[in-house]
């Protein structure tokens, strides 16, 4: 398989150094792309790199994951207008054993194939290292000029930049740069892979193992994603959303996909995805004769629900969008967890309820009269007559009681009139 190649059909190949691609035509070959630690998850602009390395593994080549335990604790300014908050050691210890997480459920470090996935951090060989050995060592190599023709330098230098760039920040390529020399000398890694933000950064590694060891190692840089309304991606109006499914639930990461517009379903079924060029072209099409039917958006949504959080995470997304927009029983609802309960139902009215007052049992017309949700009990009345009120997605009668067993996660009851009309009660 040709690596290049298959980042150039899927519209990832953003900038590649001359010869890369001949360079690993021809060898297998060891690359690497690093992760910074600034949280303890990754969020789905992540998945792009992770991808990546899983293409270069399915490609015979051999991945290298670098989570930077050391970067972590300087900040890249890549694409930052503004000076990073830097990070304590216990919280980077905590997001790099989260990180590490993460990447191991994507990559496969373990098997006994010959190029299995290995993973590093940059800690582990820069905190031997002193001030004064990396500036003799490192930095007597990269000169200012070329360090500050970097754009990701000049960004923050311009005139026209509302903060400046500290000496902190300004190292930070010289420490990117030093880890792929250390992983080109000790592991034999030649290529640099990472988002278009990064080129400066990862130049700077192959322009110090020229100058340090006269070697020659090798780029490649991907698109940053971007969505076709202007916005950013892996963004709602809640804020990001992460691979970690105690932060962004599955049901909520299946829906964002599913809510892709259609021109950035047709570039996310590419790159987010592993079918093939022949199976996602016939996707397309059929998705252009039905587009209403948002079978590319369903199709990615379950790809990518599947490789972050499992099949059955994936089942329970579908069967909680089912409770919203297709049938379902009190079974269904009972089946779900709290949170992803909530987030089915966020931004439905709510009222809270004493926990003995559904232990006493709770007549049908004073649970919808009584906590806001219809006006009066008469109109409770009327609504039960014309069979339209529902109780956990289940019709009832006037003569019913709401007890502890009609408790989904133990808390909620889901009240409903008609179709639309939800509101929730929550026992305290």
């Amino acid at each position: 398989m040709n690596f290049v190649e298959e980042l150039r059909w899927r519209g990832m190949l953003h900038d590649i150094m001359p010869d890369t691609e001949d360079y690993l035509l021809k060898n297998k070959t060891k690359g690497y792309i690093g992760f910074d630690p600034t949280a303890d998850s990754l969020h789905i602009g992540s998945l792009v790199p992770i991808i990546i390395l899983m293409h270069f593994q399915k490609a015979g080549h051999y991945p290298i994951a670098l989570v930077g335990g050391a970067t972590g604790m300087v900040g890249d300014p890549s694409g930052k207008s503004d000076e990073r908050n830097l990070l304590d050691e216990a919280t980077l210890n905590k997001n790099v054993a989260g990180v590490k997480g993460q990447l191991a459920r994507f990559l496969d470090f373990e098997s006994t194939v010959e190029n299995k996935a290995e993973l590093v951090n940059n800690y582990d060989w820069m905190k031997e290292i002193s001030l004064i050995d990396f500036v003799r060592d490192v930095g007597k190599h990269i000169t200012v000029n070329y360090m500050m023709a970097k754009d990701s330098v000049k960004k923050r230098l311009d005139s026209d930049a509302k903060t400046g760039m500290s000496f902190t920040e300004f190292t930070y390529q010289l420490f990117q740069g030093y880890d792929f020399y250390h992983l080109y000398k000790e592991k034999d890694c030649m290529l640099q892979m990472g988002g278009s933000d990064q080129w400066g950064n990862i130049t700077t590694g192959t322009e110090l193992i020229r100058r340090k060891a006269q070697g020659k190692a090798y780029a490649i840089t991907c698109k940053l994603i971007t969505k076709a309304d202007g916005t950013k991606f892996g963004k709602t109006a809640g804020g990001n959303v992460w691979l970690d499914a105690n932060r962004t639930s599955p049901y909520k990461y299946y829906q964002y996909w599913l809510n892709s517009s259609d021109e950035d379903a047709e570039s996310y079924i590419k790159i987010f995805t592993f079918l093939d060029k022949e199976t996602i072209e016939a996707l397309i099409a059929e998705h252009k004769q039905a587009p209403h039917l948002r079978i590319l958006q369903k199709k990615i949504g379950e790809e990518v629900t599947i490789m972050t959080h499992g099949k059955e995470a994936y089942e329970n997304a579908i069967k909680a969008s089912n409770i919203l927009f297709g049938k379902s029983t009190a079974s269904d609802l009972k089946s779900l967890d709290e949170q992803t309960f909530l987030d089915v139902f966020d931004g439905v009215p709510q009222a809270e309820i004493n926990r003995s007052v559904i232990e006493n049992g709770l007549d049908i017309i004073a649970a919808f009269a009584e906590n806001g949700f219809l006006k009066s009990n008469g109109e409770v009345r009327r609504a039960l007559k014309e069979n339209s009120i529902s109780v956990n997605k289940e019709k009832v009668t006037e003569d019913f009681v709401i007890t502890p067993a009609d408790l989904i996660a133990d808390k909620f009851v889901l009240l409903q009139r008609g179709k639309k009309s939800y509101f929730l009660l929550k026992v305290i």
